[in-house]
């Protein structure tokens, strides 16, 4: 049979039942676009999770403190007291290394005259802009002065200004105070908005190191080291060098783990990302169960299809049609049904997944892979359903089926 003439043929039989027909193809409409959806959602948080990163600099290092404590679980944060001054007067002879920057932080309310903010002060070096590819709106940054003095100069988010200068005036020049200690604000930080981890990077008031360690913490550890590779090739060398330089500086013997941890981006990078496909084929998984959901459907319609048209079929075979020719008109109509239900699944995925990036305004990245895999697994689900209907068709007795009733 031609297979123009299929398709003639098994469009006519689905126009007899408009309905049933569209009810059969909603869980394959269903299935393929929460596919598409799910698939550009997972493929859009990585991106962003990509894009930010790599905003911060992608030969960012950063050495964070941990326990070395031999015959226990290691846990890294920042409540370990193993970097201080001396790790950064050794780091700076590093090879590999052009910037670096320490870090501590402190959390508490900012206050300018009856306004106040609970938000976090961070003290580090002038290096620190040029690290995590910060830059200034107004005004200008702190310098090595500043640090040597402990000056109580400090650069401001957008969050913190919206918040404690609500009508508009110039925070420039303006004082204000963090935990009872003045701060002369010199300059206006360019926002930034939120992270991979949804944390606002604008709720945020930069200091001199030196000043948030003598004036509001007194203590003489860093919280973190933020280092810049020279390049994103030496990073890896850097890394090696940098290890090497803290385990001296700490005399850590060879036997010893060590009481610190060194981190790249891409290291991040790549944690992060693989936990988002894991998420996102996770997701797929539970969306592709709809597409087995509708396959049954099909199945199901299309048995009954069968016992529905057993005269119909009887009245082909006695005028010459093989058993072939009947298992390749159901199977036909099967397809047909899936195909076209996928069709619609990818034009609702796409709108659905513009409509996410639009009211809720997570990235969505709709790829040609993810709607060509839809448009196979949709012919595959419409052959493998359609097929047991359609062998069931043509094994039937010519004679047998021109006596149903």
């Amino acid at each position: 049979m031609n297979f123009f003439n299929l398709i003639r043929i098994a469009y006519k039989a689905l126009q007899r039942n408009k309905l049933r027909a569209f009810l059969t193809m909603l869980g394959i409409i269903i299935g393929v676009a929460s596919v598409i959806a799910m698939v550009a959602i997972g493929q859009g948080s990585k991106q962003s999770i990509h894009d930010q990163l790599s905003s911060m600099g992608s030969n960012m290092i950063t050495v964070l403190p941990s326990s070395n404590l031999n015959g226990g679980v290691r846990i890294a944060g920042s409540s370990f007291q193993t970097l201080t001054q001396k790790d950064i007067v050794a780091l700076k002879k590093a090879q590999y290394i052009t910037e670096l920057s320490p870090s501590i932080t402190s959390k508490g309310q900012a206050i300018n005259g009856a306004l106040n903010w609970p938000t976090s002060i961070q003290g580090v070096s002038p290096d620190y802009l040029d690290i995590r590819k910060l830059s200034l709106k107004d005004g200008i940054a702190f310098t090595e002065e500043d640090i040597l003095t402990s000056a109580k100069v400090c650069l401001i988010g957008q969050t913190v200004i919206d918040n404690l200068f609500p009508n508009g005036e110039n925070p420039i020049g303006k004082v204000i105070r963090f935990n009872k200690i003045p701060f002369q604000i010199i300059g206006i930080l360019n926002p930034k908005g939120q992270n991979a981890f949804g944390q606002d990077q604008d709720d945020i008031l930069i200091a001199p190191y030196t000043t948030i360690q003598k004036r509001i913490l007194a203590t003489i550890y860093y919280q973190n080291i933020y280092a810049s590779a020279a390049s994103e090739q030496v990073t890896d060398a850097a890394v090696s060098e940098m290890t090497q330089i803290l385990r001296d500086s700490h005399r850590l013997r060879d036997s010893e783990d060590n009481d610190f941890t060194v981190r790249t981006q891409a290291e991040l990078i790549n944690t992060l990302s693989s936990t988002s496909g894991l998420l996102t084929v996770l997701l797929t998984v539970i969306a592709g169960i709809s597409l087995v959901i509708g396959g049954i459907g099909i199945m199901n319609i299309m048995y009954v299809s069968v016992t529905e048209r057993t005269r119909e079929i009887g009245l082909r075979m006695s005028i010459g049609a093989r058993g072939k020719d009947i298992m390749l008109q159901f199977l036909m109509e099967a397809i047909l049904i899936s195909i076209t239900g996928g069709i619609i699944g990818v034009v609702l995925g796409i709108v659905s997944s513009n409509l996410v990036t639009l009211t809720l305004s997570w990235p969505t990245i709709v790829s040609e892979s993810s709607v060509l895999l839809s448009f196979v697994v949709c012919a595959i689900t419409g052959i493998f359903f359609g097929y047991y209907p359609a062998q069931k068709a043509a094994r039937l007795d010519p004679i047998e089926a021109l006596r149903y009733e």
